[in-house]
């Protein structure tokens, strides 16, 4: 079979390097071109000492003409802005486009807008024209958009954990939809690679805390695919918070029940909602899991539980957030939209301890 050729941009980033690490051992992939904004000019392995031998590929600024261009499929492992202002002429060739950034997530100016100014960035999305054609990326709910795509748009890494925890309770309507409330941790390594002083390790090591309280971007992404499953408008509850660990998310999530109790019915319910679905992993209450049952893997593993006396579904939802939340997801659209199995290349056992 003919190799997918890839180039990636944003490369020097640790949603880049995610990528590099799983597409350097994928059997369908040629990397071509790795391309970033800063630390040019030189090999990956020269930023990233642990991919000597494996990728040496040169970092190109994408503007350089000495870069090749001749892709399959551009991954924009950029922040908010980038892809929105360059995908076009990808597209126009007749390459195919998937960005990490939430350039892409929504399908009409009006939602992008909103989205923009949670994130301070109140402005216009500069091709507008493309929104219309985007899919969001969640293969677990949208395969059957991606196989036909050419340009989508990652879900957030907290959108990831807490809709995949969440669809099968609203689809099967075993929660009143008015009571969602979704608690969710993530490590450092979720605000990227550019130095910041709240992330500084004395500033860290050792603290936690809440941030964006009932203003989190993520929270579109999330209402609008629960209300798609559910066929009317869901809000919920949201607190992100920051925990000293590298990298990981769980998000505990709380909703009333409506109807039975019965744990072996809700997990059946969960376990037939992802009955096709490889990389979600359903467990009772009987298993205890932790973030590291999934680090450095696409899983998101699900611990169901019944809290009887006060009639609540707690779902534990747990994902790494840059595989599943990031990298993980990007490939795994990727191998959709090129007719692979979902799984080519990711199908790895996670990193204990």
């Amino acid at each position: 079979m003919k190799k997918i050729k890839v180039g990636i941009i944003g490369a020097g980033g640790y949603g880049g390097c995610g990528a590099i690490e799983i597409l350097i051992e994928h059997p369908n992939v040629k990397l071509c071109a790795l391309m970033a904004k800063h630390e040019t000019g030189k090999p990956i392995s020269d930023i990233y000492p642990h991919l000597k031998g494996f990728c040496d590929l040169m970092v190109y600024e994408p503007s350089d003409p000495n870069c090749p261009d001749d892709f399959d499929v551009v991954l924009y492992s950029t922040p908010d802005g980038v892809g929105q202002n360059n995908a076009k002429k990808w597209l126009d060739k007749g390459i195919k486009v998937i960005d990490y950034s939430g350039d892409f997530r929504f399908n009409n100016p009006e939602t992008y807008k909103n989205y923009a100014e949670r994130i301070g960035k109140a402005q216009d999305h500069a091709s507008p024209e493309l929104l219309s054609k985007t899919v969001y990326g969640l293969a677990e709910l949208h395969r059957d958009e991606i196989k036909k795509a050419s340009i989508v748009g990652n879900p957030g890494c907290f959108a990831v954990s807490c809709i995949l925890g969440l669809a099968p309770a609203i689809k099967g309507a075993l929660i009143d939809f008015s009571s969602i409330i979704c608690d969710a941790k993530t490590g450092v390594s979720g605000a990227g690679k550019t130095p910041k002083p709240t992330f500084h390790y004395p500033a860290r090591y050792d603290a936690m805390n809440a941030y964006k309280v009932s203003g989190h971007q993520h929270v579109f992404e999330i209402e609008r695919e629960l209300g798609i499953v559910a066929g009317k408008e869901i809000k919920i509850t949201f607190t992100p918070h920051v925990v000293p660990l590298t990298r990981g998310i769980l998000s505990t999530i709380y909703g009333n029940l409506t109807g039975s109790k019965a744990i072996n019915y809700i997990l059946d319910t969960y376990r037939n909602f992802y009955k096709g679905s490889k990389f979600v992993r359903v467990f009772g209450p009987e298993t205890a899991l932790t973030s590291t049952d999934v680090r450095g893997s696409n899983f998101c593993n699900l611990s169901i539980n019944v809290d009887e006396r006060t009639g609540k579904l707690i779902v534990v939802s747990l994902i790494d957030n840059l595989m599943k939340g990031q990298a993980g997801s990007a490939v795994q659209n990727m191998n959709i939209m090129f007719g692979l199995d979902e799984t080519t290349g990711l199908l790895k056992v996670g990193r204990f301890p």
